[in-house]
């Protein structure tokens, strides 16, 4: 069984008033065909985690570990850790002018896998893809998310996740900007990745309405930097019902 396993995570950023702590010791264990889903007010560090688990750049580990089935995430570089099995749907996700959905997509499929997928089997697997999240055939040749819109942008992210089959998904705000039925297709695209390959998901979100379609495991609540508490589905539907404020007067006493 895999197992991401990230522990005591300290993380910070450079800013112009200098050093930022962010994370302030996350411990979190997700194994494989879970979901656990992450919520908590603005500026929680609940996109830094994400950020961090990929990879990113800005962000600072100061201490802790991440792991993916016991190997240092750490240490890998950012390609190395997609190969391994990690990949993130960004809630903001960017342009790419001049490269076309399939061959961004063939591409990525043929690094990760070390070898190009066959073009009869590929073809059919993107079109059943598309088809499924409800995309036009002719998205495959405009330029990655140039001129989509933000329901657009979400579906090819889910595109990406269904046919290049990654071990863990984190998913950071990915119902932002959907409406209803978007919502709908974007969340059965994620369950259907995990039902076809025993994805395990880290869902990052405000809201409990994804909730409704992706039911996660367990529910963790970040606020400032920590998780402030963990539970089962029904901290997400107590989360709708109280808010944060508890979370947020009992931090600021601290």
């Amino acid at each position: 069984m895999s197992t991401l396993a990230i522990s005591d995570l300290h993380v910070s950023i450079d800013t112009d008033q200098g050093n930022k702590p962010i994370l302030r010791g996350v411990d979190l264990r997700l194994d494989e065909g879970e979901t656990h889903a992450i919520m908590g007010p603005n500026g929680s560090g609940k996109s830094t985690l994400a950020y961090t688990i990929a990879g990113h750049p800005r962000y600072k580990v100061d201490s802790g570990s991440i792991t993916l089935d016991g190997e240092d995430v750490l240490a890998m570089t950012v390609d190395q850790r997609a190969r391994a099995g990690l990949f993130l749907a960004m809630q903001y996700p960017v342009e790419i002018p001049g490269v076309t959905v399939s061959n961004f997509l063939r591409t990525a499929k043929t690094a990760i896998d070390g070898s190009a997928p066959s073009i009869r089997g590929w073809v059919k697997d993107v079109r059943g893809s598309m088809e499924a999240l409800r995309m036009d055939s002719t998205f495959a040749e405009r330029n990655v998310n140039e001129g989509f819109s933000g329901g657009e942008k979400k579906r090819h992210e889910i595109l990406q996740l269904e046919l290049l089959k990654p071990k863990f998904a984190v998913l950071d705000e990915t119902d932002s900007g959907l409406d209803v039925d978007a919502l709908k297709i974007v969340s059965e695209g994620v369950n259907r990745a995990k039902s076809n390959t025993g994805l395990g998901v880290l869902l990052i979100t405000h809201y409990t309405r994804i909730l409704r379609y992706i039911k996660p495991d367990f529910v963790h609540v970040f606020v400032a930097g920590r998780v402030a508490e963990e539970g089962g589905p029904e901290l997400a539907d107590r989360l709708e019902n109280e808010g944060y404020d508890r979370f947020l007067t009992t931090e600021a006493t601290v």
